[in-house]
């Protein structure tokens, strides 16, 4: 049920597969990119440990005691984060139930996340230790004890660079799927929607014979509050998930091949809401469908370019009796972003005005709101109501979106440190393993600056490799996102600028601290120790 669009009892709770299959796997990059970091700082920090290995095989460790040992210290760490994370997972809850809009209550200990814990908990030891342990138990103890264990015993570099290289692929793609995100939903937010949707006051209620007896004096009544400019009562506003529609004919022919959109609302309706007209006027006051008026699309399909033309036509909705087309309004957005305009006939009908809708001219909104509902609870006491203004309403389309938004900025910002640490962690190994390098060039004349750029230069070398691995990717993924909108951004090159541009400046400042302090260490230690 909560994939079926066609059901709209659930509210909030409605999500599309893919957004799940997107969130999954953003938190499976994560813990993949953990998981290589542990690989690097692990495989880094084993030529520290060589002499205890090489003790341990001396005194009688054979290779595999010394494997399960290594295995066995990672399920400890695996095991003590776990706990952890089940204590920030508790920590969270009121933020997830924030976001996703979930108003059950969420249990953290259930059969399903105890099975996944401990999927997780199996999974995360073998990937992250089975290499480190399989690599650490297998150094030889006479290179072991003199402390000659190298970099090409652990693995090398340039293991390491790839990983490095995966991981930063990862979080560019993050990056680059949350600035479109956010650029699209910036897009969505500022939108030229073809009417006016702010400070509208919209209150939806179920209605009677009583109720449409008393809409004339509301009105009145509402009109006689300052700063109150117009009232207008209708079906349903004009961006809106309405899609009434049905067969119609034009100017005495047959039946068109397409159906007509429909909205229905009093003679204020377009002052209101600020909708232009093209040619023509507004409908004039009536209780049934007199008069009617037309979008601009709906002009077009009919095969007119010139609004004039179908001003004073007929037109004929199902087999009702014909109607005079006395207006065409420029085009508003009939219902979300993400559908092209429809063909829309506005007409006078008032058994389906579900909604009252008050432009307000107020700086204090919040007062003039309780006047307006207070005046709505005098005439209609019976009758609950929901009350929200036009531009929230309209928000609330795009609600998954921008859930999808907040959290890809989370994710990013997750995705960039992590990947820090497994960056910080290979320049931690590489300054180990060059130290004897930067002494001599020291003792040759090499400034601190010089020893920065070579280290810096390297780096910077990797995430520009990881960006063309990332972009083509990044560029996919956000495409097929991005095809849900008809109005839809140009992923032009500055968003994949901005992305490389952010791993080149973060890259640079993380490696900058340590290789800083590798290059001001005295050359006559690095020599000695190297």
């Amino acid at each position: 049920m909560h994939f079926d669009t066609r059901i709209d009892s659930l509210g909030d709770h409605m999500v599309t597969k893919s957004t799940l299959w997107t969130l999954s796997l953003i938190g499976i990059f994560i813990l993949v990119m953990a998981c290589i970091n542990f690989i690097n700082l692990s495989t880094s920090q084993a030529i520290n440990r060589s002499k205890e290995i090489g003790v341990r095989k001396v005194l009688g460790g054979n290779r595999k005691n010394l494997f399960w040992q290594m295995m066995g210290e990672t399920a400890l760490l695996v095991l003590l984060s776990m706990l952890l994370a089940f204590a920030l997972a508790w920590l969270c809850l009121p933020l997830v139930k924030h976001i996703t809009m979930i108003t059950e209550p969420l249990q953290l200990i259930t059969s399903d996340t105890l099975l996944l814990a401990a999927v997780l908990f199996f999974s995360v030891t073998v990937l992250s230790g089975f290499y480190p342990a399989l690599i650490v138990s297998g150094f030889k103890p006479m290179l072991a004890l003199k402390n000659k264990v190298t970099s090409a015993s652990v693995g090398g570099i340039s293991l390491r660079r790839g990983l490095v290289i995966s991981q930063f692929a990862i979080s560019q793609v993050l990056i680059i799927g949350t600035v479109v995100a956010v650029t699209q939903m910036n897009a969505v937010q500022n939108a030229d929607l073809g009417f006016n949707k702010e400070a509208v006051l919209v209150i939806a209620s179920n209605t009677d014979s009583t109720v449409y007896a008393k809409q004339e004096a509301l009105k009145q009544e509402w009109l006689k509050i300052p700063d109150v400019e117009a009232v207008t009562f209708s079906s349903d506003v004009p961006s809106s998930n309405n899609n009434w529609s049905t067969n119609f004919a034009f100017d005495h022919r047959d039946d068109e091949d397409f159906h007509v959109f429909l909205k229905y609302g009093d003679e204020d309706y377009f002052k209101t809401f600020g909708i232009d007209f093209l040619a023509g006027r507004g409908f004039s006051a009536a209780d049934t469908m007199k008069e009617v008026v037309i979008n601009q699309t709906l002009m077009q399909k009919l095969g007119h370019q010139d609004p004039q033309d179908v001003i004073g036509k007929d037109i004929r909705i199902g087999r009702n009796p014909w109607k005079t087309i006395v207006g065409v309004v420029r085009d508003f957005k009939t219902n979300t972003l993400r559908e092209d305009t429809k063909p829309t006939l506005i007409s006078t009908r008032r058994i389906f005005y579900f909604n009252a809708s008050v432009k307000i001219n107020s700086k204090n909104l919040a007062s003039v709101r309780e006047k307006i509902v207070a005046k709505w609870d005098e005439f209609n006491p019976q009758h609950a109501t929901i009350v929200n203004f036009l531009d929230e309403r309209i928000n609330e389309f795009y609600q998954q979106e921008n859930q999808l938004s907040l959290l890809y900025k989370a994710f990013a910002v997750i995705a960039i440190f992590v990947s820090c640490l497994g960056l910080y962690g290979l320049v931690s190994f590489m300054a180990v393993q060059r130290r004897r390098e930067v002494g001599i060039r020291k003792v040759l004349g090499a400034s601190v600056a010089h020893i920065l750029y070579l280290f810096s230069k390297e780096f910077a070398i990797l995430v520009l490799v990881a960006f063309l691995i990332a972009a083509p990717l990044a560029w996919f993924m956000m495409t097929n996102w991005l095809n849900n909108f008809v109005y839809r951004i140009n992923m032009g090159a500055g968003i994949f600028a901005i992305a490389m541009f952010a791993s080149v400046v973060v890259a640079l400042i993380t490696v900058g601290y340590k290789s800083f302090r590798a290059a001001t260490v005295s050359p006559v230690k690095s020599i000695r120790e190297a």
